[in-house]
């Protein structure tokens, strides 16, 4: 059959456009603040209904054993971003307050900067919490747009007085009087480099948000895109819109993911109706544990110990889910894997290799997101409190934990410091972190031990500084 070499001409760009379309895939990352391992339905929550996130499992597949890099949000945050633990680009220590004078350094190499630098338009809707200075905010560190708030939703513009009582009794004071966003609170709400509204009214930000990414993908869909959705909620105080709201306040964390996963669902059939589905890889995590101690207003790690704020699985081990192109639907995925090898593994989808010269701890987990290899490619994974501090390390099924004492000296004795607690969990056995071997193997416990400080030492000594006002 003779074909005219203009249709054949058009016929091979056509080929070429679909191949290059394909070869670009768009990412969707949905980060959530203070959300427990159990506070999914498909993650075993009896209580909390989320069947739109739930459709992330069933379309998708689910991590059980993802980890985030710190139990507390800025050091999280800074590790997703950028594919290292916090130490080794100076955002290890703590939380940043509006007093803070310090951010992510704009010349780490972002998820953002990485795909920017392929032509992604890309996006950053939600809690930013790694510097408010211009020139730290997403627009300098690779995001063209920027909408949301520049550190939690507990903290006021300027310095940070003024604030409610606080606790779960607190709390439910706030829930119970929704205006108390606009009475109690000065957080502000960024465009850009810009301060639009002070105090945010907290009632309708994820609703915001959530359009706002919308927005930007119908804008975008004929590009490749990335848009990291890292939302404020549902980090105390929690707020919802008036017309989804229970008053009670006993109901208020269900209420508040509950709302969550509606403006999911909403966000899911937008990508669904533009039929970018095929070609977009949408990941849906949190930065650190449940704060417990808001007891109602918290959420909750499931089977795992303890939540926020400590280095046991439940202020680390985080729920993930994965859709996307190449993604097995309905599967779910048992291997040690984390938010620090988010950046390498994009990077290995899209092709293009990350920068040399920048050293990062994570690595490239495709197989695992496309479920062609069953073998573990991380056996490692270092666990620093939320100050920074090292104190343990997983290898394989063995987890080490090294907790030294509060207080430098012992008061009977000022010379002497007390020894630090060790425990060793087989989480294989023992995901809840119950049964302590450590003194029935004194041998494995000192060669994890060397391990996490030889990992350290790398670390400590080739950490690279933040960005300061100095």
């Amino acid at each position: 059959m003779f074909v005219r070499p203009l249709v054949l001409t058009m016929f091979l760009i056509g080929m070429w456009s679909n191949m290059t379309d394909a070869a670009q895939p768009n990412f969707v990352l949905i980060f959530i603040d203070d959300q427990g391992y159990g506070d999914l339905s498909c993650f075993g929550s009896e209580i909390i209904e989320t069947p739109n996130i739930d459709r992330l499992a069933n379309e998708g597949r689910k991590f059980t054993s993802f980890m985030v890099a710190s139990p507390v949000c800025s050091p999280s945050r800074a590790a997703l971003l950028t594919g290292c633990y916090p130490k080794r680009v100076g955002m290890h220590q703590h939380v940043l307050f509006p007093s803070s004078k310090k951010g992510l350094h704009p010349e780490e190499h972002t998820i953002a900067d990485h795909l920017k630098s392929q032509g992604y338009a890309t996006a950053c809707f939600g809690k930013w919490h790694l510097g408010h200075y211009p020139e730290v905010l997403p627009t300098g560190n690779g995001f063209d747009t920027y909408f949301g708030i520049p550190y939690s939703n507990d903290m006021n513009h300027p310095d940070n007085k003024g604030k409610p009582k606080g606790g779960p009794d607190g709390m439910d004071i706030l829930w119970k009087d929704p205006e108390s966003t606009l009475t109690k609170w000065k957080t502000p709400l960024f465009e850009d480099e810009e301060i639009i509204e002070v105090p945010v009214d907290q009632r309708t930000v994820t609703r915001r948000y959530t359009q706002k990414a919308i927005d930007f993908i119908s804008e975008h869909q004929k590009e490749s895109f990335f848009v990291y959705l890292p939302h404020s909620m549902p980090h105390i105080p929690l707020y919802v819109p008036d017309d989804v709201r229970d008053p009670n306040p006993e109901h208020a964390y269900i209420n508040t993911i509950e709302h969550i996963d509606s403006e999911v669902g909403r966000l899911l059939n937008t990508i669904d109706e533009l039929k970018l589905a095929e070609n977009t890889y949408v990941i849906y995590t949190t930065d650190n544990g449940p704060w417990l101690q808001f007891k109602h207003h918290g959420g909750s790690a499931g089977p795992l110990r303890e939540g926020k704020g400590t280095t046991f699985e439940g202020g680390q081990r985080v729920p993930c889910l994965i859709r996307g192109p190449g993604i097995p639907a309905g599967t779910v995925c048992d291997k040690l894997t984390g938010t620090i090898d988010m950046l390498p593994t994009i990077a290995a989808i899209t092709g293009k290799p990350l920068p040399e010269g920048k050293k990062i701890d994570g690595i490239n987990v495709s197989k695992l997101w496309n479920g062609s290899c069953d073998d573990s490619l991380r056996n490692e994974f270092v666990y620093y409190t939320s100050q920074g501090v090292l104190e343990g390390i997983r290898q394989g099924d063995w987890k080490l934990l090294v907790k030294k004492p509060r207080g430098n000296r012992n008061r009977q004795n000022k010379q002497a410091t007390p020894e630090p607690t060790k425990f060793l969990f087989d989480l294989s056995q023992d995901v809840g972190e119950q049964n302590n071997q450590a003194q029935s193997k004194p041998e494995l416990v000192k060669k994890l031990q060397q391990r996490m400080e030889e990992l350290d030492a790398e670390i400590t000594q080739n950490a690279r500084l933040p960005w300061t006002t100095d």
